[in-house]
C-alpha cells in the first residue's frame, strides 16, 4: 500500500519553461552590454597608446631643446621617424649612450596593427596626409567612430 505522503522529486514542465524564459531575457539584456564593454576597453587602450606616443614625442623634443640630442635639419627638434622613439638616439657628448623613449611601438587596438597616422609640425592640425618633415603628432588610422561620437582618427 502506498502512503498518502509521497514526495515527488524534480521540476514540472511549467517551472522549467519559466526558468528558461527568465534566463533568455537576462541573456538578451547582457549581450549588448557586453558589446559595449569590449568597445570601451579598446577605446581605453587606444587612449593609452596615443598618450604614450605623444609623451615620447614630447620627451624627444625636450631632449633636443636641452641640447642632449643632435637636431636634424628641418625637423624642428621632433623625431623624423617613429623608429627613433623605440630604437633610441645617440646622446650628445656621451659615447655609446642612447636615449629610448618607448619600449616598443604600441599596436592600434582598433586596427590591430602597429601603424599610425602621422602629422608633422608644418601640417594643418586636422590634416590626414603627412608632410614628411618630422613627427609632431600621431593618430589612429581606424575609420570607426567612438562611443562619444568622435571618429578615432580625431582623438
Amino acid at each position: 500500500m502506498r502512503s498518502p505522503t509521497v514526495r515527488r522529486r524534480g521540476f514540472t514542465l511549467i517551472e522549467l519553461v519559466i526558468v528558461a524564459a527568465v534566463m533568455s531575457i537576462l541573456a538578451m539584456v547582457a549581450l549588448p552590454t557586453g558589446k559595449y564593454v569590449v568597445k570601451r576597453q579598446k577605446e581605453m587602450e587606444l587612449r593609452q597608446a596615443l598618450r604614450q606616443m605623444r609623451f615620447a614625442i614630447d620627451e624627444y623634443k625636450r631632449y633636443t631643446d636641452a641640447g642632449l640630442i643632435e637636431t636634424e635639419l628641418g625637423t624642428d627638434g621632433y623625431p623624423s621617424e617613429l623608429e627613433q622613439l623605440y630604437e633610441g638616439v645617440e646622446l650628445v657628448g656621451q659615447v655609446g649612450q642612447r636615449a629610448k623613449f618607448l619600449r616598443k611601438l604600441p599596436v592600434d587596438p582598433m586596427t590591430g596593427e602597429a601603424e599610425w597616422g602621422l602629422r608633422s609640425y608644418q601640417d594643418e592640425w586636422d590634416s590626414d596626409s603627412w608632410g614628411g618633415e618630422n613627427i609632431f603628432d600621431v593618430y589612429s588610422l581606424s575609420e570607426g567612430v567612438g562611443l562619444n561620437g568622435v571618429p578615432y582618427s580625431e582623438w
